[in-house]
Protein backbone atom coordinates (compact mmCIF):
# COMPACT_ATOMS: atom_id res chain seq x y z
CA UNK A 1 0.00 0.00 0.00
CA UNK A 2 3.09 2.60 0.99
CA UNK A 3 4.54 2.09 -2.47
CA UNK A 4 1.23 2.39 -4.25
CA UNK A 5 0.95 5.69 -2.57
CA UNK A 6 4.04 7.01 -3.54
CA UNK A 7 3.41 6.10 -6.95
CA UNK A 8 -0.03 8.34 -6.95
CA UNK A 9 1.85 10.77 -5.23
CA UNK A 10 4.64 11.01 -7.99
CA UNK A 11 2.27 10.97 -10.50
CA UNK A 12 0.10 13.50 -9.06
CA UNK A 13 3.65 15.85 -8.98
CA UNK A 14 4.65 14.81 -12.14
CA UNK A 15 1.30 16.35 -13.48
CA UNK A 16 1.24 19.33 -11.71
CA UNK A 17 1.26 22.54 -14.18
CA UNK A 18 2.88 25.76 -13.22
CA UNK A 19 -0.39 27.04 -12.55
CA UNK A 20 -0.95 25.43 -10.01
CA UNK A 21 2.59 26.45 -8.05
CA UNK A 22 2.63 29.93 -6.02
CA UNK A 23 6.22 30.95 -6.51
CA UNK A 24 7.77 33.39 -3.94
CA UNK A 25 10.53 35.64 -5.45
CA UNK A 26 12.77 38.44 -3.50
CA UNK A 27 12.91 41.74 -5.31
CA UNK A 28 16.38 40.54 -7.09
CA UNK A 29 14.43 37.34 -7.97
CA UNK A 30 16.97 35.54 -6.53
CA UNK A 31 15.89 31.70 -7.44
CA UNK A 32 14.28 32.74 -11.00
CA UNK A 33 16.64 31.28 -13.56
CA UNK A 34 17.85 32.76 -16.45
CA UNK A 35 19.00 30.80 -19.65
CA UNK A 36 22.35 32.59 -19.79
CA UNK A 37 24.86 33.29 -17.01
CA UNK A 38 23.63 36.61 -15.11
CA UNK A 39 27.11 39.75 -14.76
CA UNK A 40 26.19 42.70 -13.15
CA UNK A 41 27.48 46.17 -14.27
CA UNK A 42 27.85 48.74 -11.53
CA UNK A 43 26.28 52.24 -12.19
CA UNK A 44 27.63 55.28 -9.59
CA UNK A 45 24.86 53.98 -7.13
CA UNK A 46 23.39 50.71 -8.48
CA UNK A 47 24.13 47.49 -9.87
CA UNK A 48 22.77 46.34 -13.35
CA UNK A 49 22.20 43.16 -14.29
CA UNK A 50 22.61 41.52 -18.00
CA UNK A 51 23.22 38.49 -20.38
CA UNK A 52 25.94 38.56 -22.60
CA UNK A 53 25.89 35.65 -25.47
CA UNK A 54 28.96 34.86 -27.75
CA UNK A 55 28.42 34.84 -31.57
CA UNK A 56 28.90 31.03 -33.18
CA UNK A 57 30.84 31.75 -35.97
CA UNK A 58 32.04 34.36 -38.25
CA UNK A 59 31.11 37.79 -36.24
CA UNK A 60 28.15 39.72 -37.97
CA UNK A 61 27.86 42.23 -34.83
CA UNK A 62 26.21 42.91 -31.61
CA UNK A 63 22.60 42.74 -30.79
CA UNK A 64 21.08 44.11 -27.68
CA UNK A 65 17.72 42.81 -26.63
CA UNK A 66 15.62 45.45 -24.60
CA UNK A 67 12.61 43.83 -22.33
CA UNK A 68 9.48 45.22 -21.81
CA UNK A 69 7.94 46.58 -18.34
CA UNK A 70 5.90 43.13 -17.43
CA UNK A 71 8.80 40.90 -18.19
CA UNK A 72 12.82 40.96 -17.45
CA UNK A 73 15.88 39.67 -19.70
CA UNK A 74 15.18 36.12 -19.35
CA UNK A 75 12.19 35.79 -21.83
CA UNK A 76 14.99 36.75 -24.73
CA UNK A 77 16.55 33.58 -24.04
CA UNK A 78 15.26 31.65 -27.50
CA UNK A 79 15.61 34.71 -29.47
CA UNK A 80 19.72 34.98 -27.84
CA UNK A 81 20.22 31.40 -29.23
CA UNK A 82 19.20 31.76 -32.80
CA UNK A 83 20.69 35.23 -32.92
CA UNK A 84 23.91 33.97 -31.66
CA UNK A 85 23.79 30.51 -34.11
CA UNK A 86 23.89 33.24 -36.69
CA UNK A 87 26.86 35.21 -35.33
CA UNK A 88 25.70 38.36 -33.59
CA UNK A 89 26.87 39.28 -30.03
CA UNK A 90 23.82 39.51 -27.77
CA UNK A 91 23.30 41.94 -24.86
CA UNK A 92 20.41 41.43 -22.85
CA UNK A 93 20.42 43.68 -19.90
CA UNK A 94 17.78 44.26 -17.11
CA UNK A 95 17.17 47.76 -17.03
CA UNK A 96 17.26 49.38 -13.34
CA UNK A 97 13.80 48.79 -12.04
CA UNK A 98 13.44 45.23 -13.34
CA UNK A 99 14.62 41.63 -13.13
CA UNK A 100 18.01 41.00 -11.30
CA UNK A 101 18.94 44.63 -11.09
CA UNK A 102 18.63 46.72 -8.50
CA UNK A 103 15.04 48.16 -7.77
CA UNK A 104 15.87 51.80 -5.79
CA UNK A 105 12.76 53.64 -4.67
CA UNK A 106 14.05 56.96 -4.62
CA UNK A 107 15.07 57.13 -8.09
CA UNK A 108 14.25 59.31 -11.11
CA UNK A 109 13.04 56.60 -14.04
CA UNK A 110 13.23 58.27 -17.24
CA UNK A 111 13.11 56.73 -20.73
CA UNK A 112 16.85 59.25 -21.16
CA UNK A 113 18.72 57.72 -17.66
CA UNK A 114 17.32 53.91 -18.75
CA UNK A 115 18.98 54.67 -22.38
CA UNK A 116 22.17 56.17 -21.28
CA UNK A 117 22.66 53.16 -18.41
CA UNK A 118 22.79 50.78 -21.23
CA UNK A 119 25.02 53.31 -23.03
CA UNK A 120 27.09 53.02 -20.31
CA UNK A 121 27.12 49.37 -19.84
CA UNK A 122 28.16 49.21 -23.36
CA UNK A 123 31.27 51.72 -23.14
CA UNK A 124 32.18 49.10 -20.11
CA UNK A 125 32.00 45.96 -22.84
CA UNK A 126 33.72 48.04 -25.46
CA UNK A 127 30.72 47.85 -27.81
CA UNK A 128 30.70 51.04 -30.08
CA UNK A 129 27.93 50.24 -32.36
CA UNK A 130 24.77 47.86 -31.96
CA UNK A 131 21.64 46.61 -33.29
CA UNK A 132 18.16 47.59 -31.17
CA UNK A 133 15.48 44.88 -31.17
CA UNK A 134 12.99 46.37 -28.16
CA UNK A 135 9.52 44.60 -26.97
CA UNK A 136 6.77 46.42 -25.56
CA UNK A 137 8.20 49.10 -22.94
CA UNK A 138 11.62 48.01 -24.46
CA UNK A 139 10.57 49.85 -27.49
CA UNK A 140 10.26 52.78 -25.74
CA UNK A 141 13.54 52.76 -24.41
CA UNK A 142 15.05 51.35 -27.70
CA UNK A 143 13.42 54.49 -29.69
CA UNK A 144 14.71 56.55 -26.97
CA UNK A 145 18.57 55.59 -27.20
CA UNK A 146 18.40 55.47 -30.99
CA UNK A 147 17.57 59.24 -30.68
CA UNK A 148 19.91 60.06 -28.10
CA UNK A 149 23.04 57.86 -29.80
CA UNK A 150 21.82 57.52 -33.46
CA UNK A 151 25.62 57.24 -34.74
CA UNK A 152 25.84 54.07 -32.03
CA UNK A 153 22.65 52.05 -33.24
CA UNK A 154 22.99 50.50 -37.12
CA UNK A 155 19.48 48.85 -36.96
CA UNK A 156 16.34 49.52 -35.11
CA UNK A 157 13.87 46.66 -34.50
CA UNK A 158 10.40 47.09 -32.82
CA UNK A 159 8.20 44.26 -31.84
CA UNK A 160 4.59 45.46 -30.82
CA UNK A 161 6.22 48.54 -29.00
CA UNK A 162 4.08 50.56 -27.03
CA UNK A 163 4.32 54.39 -26.67
CA UNK A 164 2.98 54.41 -30.30
CA UNK A 165 -0.17 56.78 -29.09
CA UNK A 166 0.10 59.49 -26.30
CA UNK A 167 -2.44 58.09 -23.77
CA UNK A 168 -2.11 60.72 -21.75
CA UNK A 169 -4.73 62.48 -24.07
CA UNK A 170 -7.40 60.39 -23.49
CA UNK A 171 -6.75 58.65 -20.13
CA UNK A 172 -7.04 60.67 -17.22
CA UNK A 173 -4.22 60.99 -14.45
CA UNK A 174 -3.95 58.79 -11.39
CA UNK A 175 -1.68 59.84 -9.09
CA UNK A 176 1.95 58.14 -7.59
CA UNK A 177 -0.08 57.07 -4.63
CA UNK A 178 -3.33 55.57 -5.55
CA UNK A 179 -0.86 53.81 -8.55
CA UNK A 180 1.36 52.46 -5.92
CA UNK A 181 -1.82 51.31 -3.47
CA UNK A 182 -3.17 49.42 -7.16
CA UNK A 183 -0.51 47.53 -7.39
CA UNK A 184 0.29 46.30 -3.99
CA UNK A 185 -2.98 44.83 -4.62
CA UNK A 186 -2.02 42.54 -7.57
CA UNK A 187 -2.27 38.64 -7.24
CA UNK A 188 -1.56 36.07 -8.87
CA UNK A 189 -5.87 35.81 -10.54
CA UNK A 190 -5.29 39.54 -11.36
CA UNK A 191 -1.54 39.16 -13.48
CA UNK A 192 -3.06 36.40 -15.22
CA UNK A 193 -6.89 37.67 -15.81
CA UNK A 194 -4.85 40.64 -17.45
CA UNK A 195 -2.44 39.44 -19.45
CA UNK A 196 -5.21 36.16 -20.55
CA UNK A 197 -7.25 39.86 -22.21
CA UNK A 198 -4.64 41.52 -23.43
CA UNK A 199 -1.88 39.32 -24.50
CA UNK A 200 -3.42 36.16 -25.35
CA UNK A 201 -6.86 36.06 -26.47
CA UNK A 202 -8.49 34.57 -23.21
CA UNK A 203 -6.47 31.44 -23.32
CA UNK A 204 -3.45 30.41 -20.70
CA UNK A 205 -0.94 27.45 -20.82
CA UNK A 206 2.19 26.83 -18.68
CA UNK A 207 4.78 28.89 -21.00
CA UNK A 208 2.30 31.77 -20.68
CA UNK A 209 2.76 31.15 -17.13
CA UNK A 210 6.56 30.87 -16.93
CA UNK A 211 6.45 34.45 -18.59
CA UNK A 212 4.64 36.16 -16.18
CA UNK A 213 6.04 34.10 -12.96
CA UNK A 214 8.46 36.57 -11.94
CA UNK A 215 5.36 39.04 -11.30
CA UNK A 216 3.46 36.40 -9.14
CA UNK A 217 6.50 35.51 -7.52
CA UNK A 218 7.01 39.21 -6.93
CA UNK A 219 2.90 39.67 -5.61
CA UNK A 220 3.22 36.58 -3.40
CA UNK A 221 7.35 37.85 -2.15
CA UNK A 222 8.81 39.28 1.00
CA UNK A 223 9.48 42.75 -1.05
CA UNK A 224 6.28 42.92 -2.71
CA UNK A 225 5.91 46.68 -1.24
CA UNK A 226 9.23 47.34 -2.85
CA UNK A 227 8.63 45.54 -6.23
CA UNK A 228 4.71 47.06 -6.08
CA UNK A 229 6.17 50.72 -5.33
CA UNK A 230 8.91 50.40 -8.49
CA UNK A 231 6.24 49.04 -10.63
CA UNK A 232 4.12 51.70 -10.12
CA UNK A 233 7.04 54.48 -10.90
CA UNK A 234 7.61 52.76 -13.60
CA UNK A 235 4.15 52.89 -15.07
CA UNK A 236 4.26 56.94 -14.34
CA UNK A 237 7.64 56.79 -16.77
CA UNK A 238 5.57 55.28 -19.30
CA UNK A 239 2.21 57.10 -19.35
CA UNK A 240 4.01 60.38 -18.95
CA UNK A 241 7.13 60.62 -21.86
CA UNK A 242 5.80 59.28 -25.03
CA UNK A 243 8.13 58.67 -27.59
CA UNK A 244 5.24 59.12 -30.54
CA UNK A 245 6.14 62.38 -31.34
CA UNK A 246 9.77 61.65 -32.15
CA UNK A 247 9.51 58.87 -34.64
CA UNK A 248 9.92 61.13 -38.07
CA UNK A 249 13.44 61.72 -36.10
CA UNK A 250 14.89 58.39 -36.83
CA UNK A 251 17.22 57.88 -39.28
CA UNK A 252 18.78 54.38 -39.25
CA UNK A 253 16.55 50.98 -40.82
CA UNK A 254 13.92 50.42 -38.41
CA UNK A 255 11.70 47.24 -38.57
CA UNK A 256 8.46 46.74 -36.89
CA UNK A 257 6.70 43.64 -35.87
CA UNK A 258 3.86 43.63 -34.87
CA UNK A 259 1.15 41.36 -33.43
CA UNK A 260 -2.04 42.96 -34.86
CA UNK A 261 -4.20 41.22 -32.44
CA UNK A 262 -2.66 43.73 -29.59
CA UNK A 263 -4.59 45.93 -27.76
CA UNK A 264 -2.57 47.03 -25.33
CA UNK A 265 -3.37 50.11 -23.86
CA UNK A 266 -2.23 51.87 -20.39
CA UNK A 267 -5.39 53.17 -18.41
CA UNK A 268 -7.81 52.09 -21.10
CA UNK A 269 -10.16 50.79 -18.19
CA UNK A 270 -10.52 54.47 -17.08
CA UNK A 271 -12.17 56.17 -20.39
CA UNK A 272 -15.34 55.18 -21.66
CA UNK A 273 -15.78 52.00 -23.93
CA UNK A 274 -16.01 54.67 -27.30
CA UNK A 275 -12.59 55.68 -26.35
CA UNK A 276 -11.51 52.71 -25.07
CA UNK A 277 -12.36 50.81 -28.51
CA UNK A 278 -10.01 52.78 -30.62
CA UNK A 279 -6.81 52.91 -28.03
CA UNK A 280 -4.34 50.18 -28.59
CA UNK A 281 -4.94 49.20 -32.57
CA UNK A 282 -2.17 47.75 -32.92
CA UNK A 283 -3.69 46.97 -36.70
CA UNK A 284 -3.80 50.70 -37.58
CA UNK A 285 -0.99 51.49 -35.30
CA UNK A 286 1.86 49.76 -37.14
CA UNK A 287 0.92 51.20 -40.09
CA UNK A 288 0.18 55.11 -38.67
CA UNK A 289 3.88 54.45 -37.15
CA UNK A 290 6.04 53.23 -39.98
CA UNK A 291 4.65 55.98 -42.64
CA UNK A 292 6.60 58.29 -39.85
CA UNK A 293 9.91 56.56 -40.23
CA UNK A 294 11.99 57.41 -42.56
CA UNK A 295 13.78 54.16 -43.76
CA UNK A 296 10.85 51.80 -42.59
CA UNK A 297 9.66 48.39 -43.21
CA UNK A 298 6.66 46.37 -41.37
CA UNK A 299 5.91 42.93 -40.61
CA UNK A 300 1.98 42.09 -39.87
CA UNK A 301 0.98 39.03 -37.97
CA UNK A 302 -2.87 38.54 -38.10
CA UNK A 303 -4.29 36.99 -35.39
CA UNK A 304 -1.10 37.73 -32.98
CA UNK A 305 -0.98 39.68 -29.82
CA UNK A 306 1.23 41.63 -27.77
CA UNK A 307 4.00 38.68 -27.60
CA UNK A 308 4.79 37.56 -31.19
CA UNK A 309 7.90 36.09 -29.85
CA UNK A 310 6.06 33.73 -27.96
CA UNK A 311 2.65 33.00 -29.94
CA UNK A 312 4.57 32.76 -33.10
CA UNK A 313 7.79 32.54 -32.70
CA UNK A 314 9.37 31.11 -35.99
CA UNK A 315 7.24 33.85 -37.58
CA UNK A 316 9.18 36.54 -35.68
CA UNK A 317 12.23 35.41 -35.67
CA UNK A 318 12.72 34.63 -39.22
CA UNK A 319 11.23 38.73 -39.67
CA UNK A 320 13.89 39.99 -37.71
CA UNK A 321 16.95 37.81 -38.36
CA UNK A 322 16.39 38.90 -42.63
CA UNK A 323 15.67 42.48 -41.19
CA UNK A 324 19.44 42.11 -39.12
CA UNK A 325 20.99 40.63 -42.34
CA UNK A 326 19.24 42.44 -44.85
CA UNK A 327 22.26 44.18 -46.72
Amino acid sequence: MRILFLLVLLASCASTTTSTLKPQFNKDLDGFDYPYEVRTFTLTDYSMAYMDIPSVGPSRGTVVLMHGKNFNGAYWGKSAADLSKIGFRVIIPDQLGFGKSDKPTDYQYSFHALADNTRRLLDSLKIEQVSLVGHSMGGMVATRFALMFPKRVTRLALVNPIGLEDWKRYVPYTPIDQRISGEKKQTRESIVAYQMKAYYDGKWSDEYEQTAAHLIGWAQGPDKDITAEVAALTYEMVFTQPVVYEFELLTMPTHLIIGERDRTALGRNLVPSKVAQNLGRYDRLGKQTCKKIKNCSLFSLKGIGHLPQVESYNEYITSLRDFLIRK
